[in-house]
């Protein structure tokens, strides 16, 4: 099972063996209709029909493609190892890209899939350059595999070039009076707050926080790998964010969840959070308030690049070389503050980092340990 089903196993997910010995998964919800999964487990078709079966939606079995055509080459690319090795969030963004291509063009010769095919699907999508550049990605990633394990003789995607970007500013970072909005409209005990909050006091990327859940929460600290990178984040649950997750109806396998309690996909959410912040009469996005967090205005952030807690785990600081070590951290970090022993601390390489105060992120300028026990 990949990173995006949650261990243990999800709820609902339930296995049973045939009268013939054959292992079959069933999704069920309390005492509702049982609907069968048909893809093998541990496969991101499984997943699919999973989340589709607990949202409520039919689960069709798949169409075995026709050799030779461009669904049946995307079917083959996707049981191969160089797909395994891909990213979650890079794979669905992949999917997604291919489900729009194949709805008209499953059927499609590889033959007749050319330069002139790739620049034409590039040049519908060209108004909104990042799409055109995906799908231009995509291709090329699909049709480099083909050619390197032997499927087709020629890359229909060489030598075609992506969609140059505007120059913009960017996603629009939240100020201070948009996030006091967006808090007056949506108040404790909403799913836009809840959302509102984890994103803001995680630092986490959407599709991070769409699938946060309780699986991922130990001794008051999240522990989950980032869905874009793959790296481990470690990052502290301060008190308002757990505040708010208490006085918040939270899903079975996620913490923001749909009215019916199920996930949330990063999409989704993303386009589901945008109209809460519509509503709440701000223009911020999910992104856009992460930009902001990471610009440094007095919220606190998670950084990629930081290292663990320093008083969480063996080997976050040389400095603490014991196992389940504590470290408390004082001296001088901005004029004047001083940096409490409990306070939740990250770190760089170089020895500066950003502390958790009162709720506030902190730049630390220099750092001193005081004590290890």
């Amino acid at each position: 099972m990949n990173d995006a089903m949650p261990r243990p196993r999800p709820p609902h997910l339930i296995r049973e063996v045939t009268r013939h010995g054959k292992v079959i998964w069933v999704v069920r919800i309390g005492h509702g209709p049982r609907t069968r999964l048909r893809a093998a487990y541990g496969t991101p078709e499984f997943e699919a029909e999973y989340y589709a079966a607990v949202r409520g939606e039919a689960v069709s079995a798949p169409r075995k493609a026709s050799a030779g055509t461009l669904q049946w080459l995307w079917d083959d690319y996707r049981r191969s190892s160089t797909w395994s090795s891909l990213a979650n969030a890079t794979r669905r963004q992949r999917e997604n890209i291919m489900r729009g291509v194949l709805k008209d063009a499953s059927d499609m010769p590889l033959s007749a899939v050319d330069r002139d095919a790739i620049i034409d699907g590039r040049e519908r999508r060209a108004k909104t350059p990042s799409q055109a550049n995906n799908f231009l990605n995509t291709m090329r990633a699909l049709f480099s595999w083909a050619v390197g394990n032997g499927r087709i003789k020629k890359d229909p995607t060489e030598g075609v070039k992506i969609v140059k970007r505007p120059k913009t500013g960017g996603f629009h970072a939240w100020t201070e009076d948009e996030v006091s909005h967006f808090e007056a409209h949506w108040p404790i005990g909403t799913r836009e707050r809840l959302a509102f909050t984890i994103l803001l006091y995680t630092g986490l990327r959407r599709g991070d926080a769409a699938i946060l859940g309780r699986q991922h929460v130990s001794d008051g600290v999240i522990l989950m790998r980032a869905e874009k990178t793959g790296t481990q984040l470690t990052i502290p649950i301060l008190p308002e964010l757990a505040r708010v997750i208490a006085a918040t109806k939270t899903g079975d396998l996620t913490f923001v969840a749909t009215p019916s309690g199920g996930p949330m996909r990063k999409e989704s959410f993303g386009n589901w959070f945008g109209q809460a912040c519509r509503e709440a009469g701000v223009s911020g996005s999910a992104h856009g308030l992460r930009k902001a967090g990471a610009q440094g205005w007095g919220r606190p952030q998670h950084l990629d690049y930081a290292t663990q807690p320093c008083h969480r785990g063996p080997g976050s600081l040389s400095a603490c070389p014991e196992p389940g070590s504590r470290a408390g951290f004082a001296g001088v970090t901005v004029p004047g503050q001083v940096v409490p022993e409990n306070a939740p601390v990250f770190t760089r390489q170089d020895g500066s980092g950003t502390a958790f105060v009162d709720g506030h992120r902190v730049p630390l300028v220099r750092t001193l340990i005081a004590s290890c026990g």
